[in-house]
Parts: C-alpha cells; sequence; structure tokens
C-alpha cells in the first residue's frame, strides 16, 4: 500500500477531490475559502469558477462569501443565499436558488420548485451579459438561508 510522503514545513495539503473533480472545503465564511475551492477545481473548471466568481463581485459589489457543503455561496446580509457552483465530471452547476422569479429562466429545472439551474460545460461560451443580469436580478430577491 502506497504511503503519502510527509509535508514539508510550511507546505499545505491540496484540497481532496470529491466526485466529479468538486473540491473538498471546509465550511467558512469569506472570500478566501472561496478562493481556496476555485483554486482547487480541476483543468478548466478553475477559469470558469474564476469567470463566475468576477462577474459576481462585479455585478453585487456587497456580495457576502462562504463556503456550504463543498460549493461556493453568494448572498445578500439578510437577505440569504441567492447562488451557489458546484464541480460535476463534465460541467459545472450554477444553482440559482430562487431561478423561477428570474426572467429569462435559466434552462436548467431542478426538483425545487424554486430552483433553477445553469451548466457550463467545456466549449461553452458563457453569455456574460444574461449571466451578470440573472445575478442582478437575484440579488434583490430573497434568498435561501442566513447569508
Amino acid at each position: 500500500m502506497a504511503r503519502k510522503a510527509p509535508k514539508k514545513s510550511g507546505e499545505t495539503a491540496k484540497p481532496v477531490l470529491l466526485a466529479g473533480g468538486n473540491p473538498q472545503i471546509a465550511k467558512a465564511d469569506g472570500d478566501a475559502p472561496v478562493q481556496a475551492y476555485i483554486a482547487a477545481m480541476p483543468g478548466w473548471k478553475r477559469d470558469v469558477g474564476s469567470r463566475l466568481d468576477a462577474l459576481i463581485v462585479r455585478t453585487v459589489p456587497e456580495v457576502r462569501k462562504a463556503v456550504r457543503w463543498n460549493s461556493p455561496f453568494y448572498g445578500i446580509e439578510g437577505q440569504g443565499w441567492f447562488l451557489s457552483f458546484h464541480c460535476h465530471t463534465k460541467y459545472v452547476k450554477v444553482a440559482f436558488f430562487n431561478g423561477t422569479s428570474l426572467r429569462p429562466l435559466p434552462r436548467g429545472e431542478s426538483k425545487d420548485d424554486n430552483v433553477r439551474y445553469l451548466d457550463i460545460h467545456e466549449d461553452d461560451q458563457l453569455d456574460e451579459v444574461q449571466f451578470a443580469a440573472w445575478v442582478k436580478q437575484a440579488s434583490q430577491l430573497p434568498g435561501w438561508g442566513k447569508a
């Protein structure tokens, strides 16, 4: 059985990648755990995560960030979380928690009556204008949980 080499002083362990290549990042609030998640996203998904994060921050400068259930969450203090994303094997899934109130509707349906998804595959061209419009709308709606 292979043994892991001991860590050198000052060296930090890379996050474990769960099913679909989703980084395992401990629950925490703030930008730092979200950036750790993005940095651990495998391959082309890291660029998608960076673009999503930058678009969200540019669209909603007062956004709150956290990692919950091994996914970055974005919300407004006092309103709750409005969006998260998660790595799957062949795509990054963006969840809009009150997505059925967005116009036009994001195309991905959910078992939850309120949630809509946007799946981003490796060769997809993200419509940044539409995504920013959804983020703006979502940030103005009641969110999920406590941000």
